[in-house]
């Protein structure tokens, strides 16, 4: 399996990942991430995308496994939309978590951005997947790229536009 290198590409992702960082998966909103049903192994792949870039930025990335990776970003995506968008500050309000001062005015505006931080993340994957799909066909030269044999990529779009 060939190594991606291309700078375009790991530029996207040290964006992406800095993106889901400090907007989605912050000390304020990471709480009400851990209750949404998915299952360890996209969690895994999306820390796995997001968390350890310096390791890749050496080794490369293989394709198939940023597709899977992306695959399960999507996933998040549409499970956030439909679990956690319309009840994360019920969610957040109540409990051991209650905050005051500074923190209450940075977890609020964690809330209020929430939804629209979670569709820049989704247009950075959804940008992310069509450089690699086209990246993809290049290497292909002639032969079946490897996109099209995964089957988890086929409702890639759906999932991302909501």
């Amino acid at each position: 399996m060939m190594s991606i290198r291309d700078a375009n590409i790991i530029r996207l992702i040290e964006r992406l990942s800095e993106h889901y960082k400090s907007n989605i998966s912050n000390r304020f909103i990471r709480p009400a991430l851990l209750q949404l049903p998915m299952e360890k192994q996209a969690w895994d792949l999306i820390e796995s995308l997001t968390e350890k870039i310096e390791q890749y930025r050496y080794q490369g990335y293989h394709l198939d496994e940023l597709y899977r990776q992306i695959a399960a970003c999507a996933r998040f995506v549409a499970v956030a939309r439909r679990d956690l968008v319309p009840s994360l500050r019920t969610r957040l309000s109540s409990g051991v978590n209650a905050s005051t001062g500074p923190d209450k005015v940075l977890k609020d505006m964690a809330v209020n951005n929430f939804a629209s931080n979670l569709q820049l993340f989704a247009d950075i994957v959804n940008e992310l997947f069509l450089k690699l799909v086209e990246f993809d066909k290049v290497q292909a030269k002639g032969k079946r790229p490897v996109y099209m044999n995964l089957p988890e990529l086929s409702d890639i779009g759906r999932l991302l536009v909501g």
